[in-house]
């Protein structure tokens, strides 16, 4: 991987200095690939050819999708916003789209927005690096047992050794300070001098590496559910377990609280031991693709949000009460091309951005010892990223985040969420002196801006935008209400994707 020293920190600030220096091309916006232009008509792609590898340009290029909405008031207009839904991995043009439907008017008068898929993610030369039909096969091998660890393990290998027959020359490439630097030729190539930026989880290390590396194209960032730059990445999956075990708590007290809808019991240890009897009954007879990797997985991404806590209790009731197992069996997503595309970037960038431990032992010491406080999400949370024991390319060393020449950030967290552990928010907070983090309380929401329903934080974030006012110091502003199964509301389409 390349891994930037203080003479390639150098190098960078002279090109973010110097446009001239290595000029990219203009962009020419046409139309949006189908499957981006038919949900978003209004939005319109251009391709831009960036460095393989940025220390050494000659050795080649791959090619990045990038969408635009001109801003809608162009007497308003006041610059681009780059905007990335985390992962890594998200598809970014379509998630554009989603938030050109969520963001307010006034910011969307304001902004041309911009979405890229970054290198290798779905319309910018995607890589995959197993049969999605054959190696996601559900159900999945259950991640707890002992007696499939060597299967978990010959199966994270198998995936690490797909990577490197299926994109062994991108992968040294696709690490965060790479795709930092595309960004930086794509703000070259849209003709600013300086670029606004709203990331989401994942998309809050993207934008501190960027601003390490360019901290004058900085106009103004929003930092939504923040990644813990101290701790990446394997330090920040463990403590994403212990997250998610304490969100789960919750949920299954507002499950209790609703116990004449759901009939799952009355306090959170009856409602805790129905889910564990639905695992083991998984655990002996799997229903078709749904097995006890998959109640897991279903239980973990209801945690991101609300929006699928009152259909989870649902199908939980009616399989754990009725033997309805249909409701539960139709939660589990399969996992096709798309899906197969962003597990290899998350991988991928996490796999090169950090070292990983090298020995099974320390893993599997790590994950034992989080099982015996924190069960939910230890063992399935280890085989997400297991391939990186045995990565086929090199892993550097993180980015160290300073915020020297940042202007203001706005950082957003909610106190519980589960996948950016609010501990996170604070170190960034800390590492970033010129930022204000706002905490939502009494929430776990991954993704707060536009995307939560909390007015208060949605008027924070949008005079940030479009006066550059931010409150005068740290604000926690009241959590947002919580689902009332007796008046569901329709989904909203959540399309964060940090595991």
């Amino acid at each position: 991987m390349q891994r930037s020293t203080a003479l390639g920190l150098i190098a960078a600030t002279v090109l973010a200095t110097c446009p001239a220096a290595q000029a990219a091309p203009a962009l020419h916006f046409g139309p949006c690939p189908e499957d981006v232009s038919t949900p978003y008509p209004e939005l319109r792609c251009a391709g831009l050819d960036v460095p393989l590898d940025h220390a050494d340009p000659a050795a080649g290029t791959v090619r990045l999708l990038i969408s635009r909405l001109p801003a809608r008031d162009p007497a308003a207009r006041r610059g681009a916003l780059l905007t990335n839904p985390g992962g890594p991995g998200g598809p970014g043009i379509a998630f554009a789209g989603s938030l050109s439907r969520r963001l307010p008017d006034v910011v969307l008068n304001s902004y041309d927005l911009i979405g890229v898929d970054i290198r290798h993610t779905a319309h910018s030369t995607p890589i995959h690096c197993v049969d999605a039909a054959t190696y996601w096969r559900a159900p999945l091998p259950d991640p707890d047992a002992e007696a499939a660890r060597e299967r978990n393990w010959r199966r994270a290998a198998e995936y690490a050794a797909g990577c490197a027959q299926r994109a062994g020359r991108y992968l040294p490439h696709l690490t965060t300070p790479t795709i930092a630097r595309d960004l930086d030729l794509v703000r070259e190539a849209l003709g600013e001098q300086r670029i606004s930026f709203l990331g989401y989880s994942w998309g809050t290390y993207l934008g501190a590496v960027y601003g390490r590396l360019f901290p004058h194209r900085v106009d103004r960032m929003v930092l939504d559910s923040v990644v813990d730059p101290s701790r990446v990445w394997y330090a920040n999956n463990l403590t994403q377990d212990v997250a998610v075990q304490r969100r789960l708590g919750r949920y299954f007290d507002w499950v209790a609280r609703h116990h004449g809808t759901f009939g799952l019991g009355a306090d959170r240890e009856r409602v805790g031991t129905a889910w564990r009897a639905v695992r083991a009954e998984l655990r002996h007879a799997p229903r078709g693709p749904l097995g006890p990797s998959e109640l897991i997985g279903i239980t973990f991404t209801a945690l991101y949000g609300e929006d699928d806590w009152i259909r989870l209790a649902e199908a939980l009731a009616a399989f754990h009460l009725r033997g309805d197992d249909r409701p539960l069996v139709g939660m589990v997503v399969p996992k096709d091309a798309a899906t197969e595309n962003a597990n290899a970037i998350y991988n991928a960038v996490e796999c090169a951005d950090a070292p990983w431990p090298a020995d099974r032992a320390t893993w599997e010491r790590d994950a034992a010892a989080l099982a015996r406080h924190s069960p939910l999400a230890a063992w399935y949370n280890l085989w997400s990223v297991a391939p990186c024991r045995t990565w086929p390319a090199p892993s550097g060393q993180p980015v160290r985040i300073t915020g020297a020449g940042l202007p203001p950030v706005l950082l957003l967290n909610s106190v519980h969420d589960v996948a950016t552990p609010y501990a996170g928010a604070l170190r960034m907070h800390r590492a970033l002196p010129s930022s204000v983090l706002v905490t939502e309380r009494d929430s776990g929401t991954h993704g707060l801006y536009a995307m939560a329903g909390s007015a208060e934080i949605d008027r924070i974030g949008t005079d940030y935008l479009v006066r550059g006012s931010l409150p005068a110091g740290d604000v926690a502003v009241p959590g947002h209400p919580k689902p009332d199964p007796a008046a569901p509301g329709p989904p909203r389409g959540r399309q964060l994707v940090l595991r």
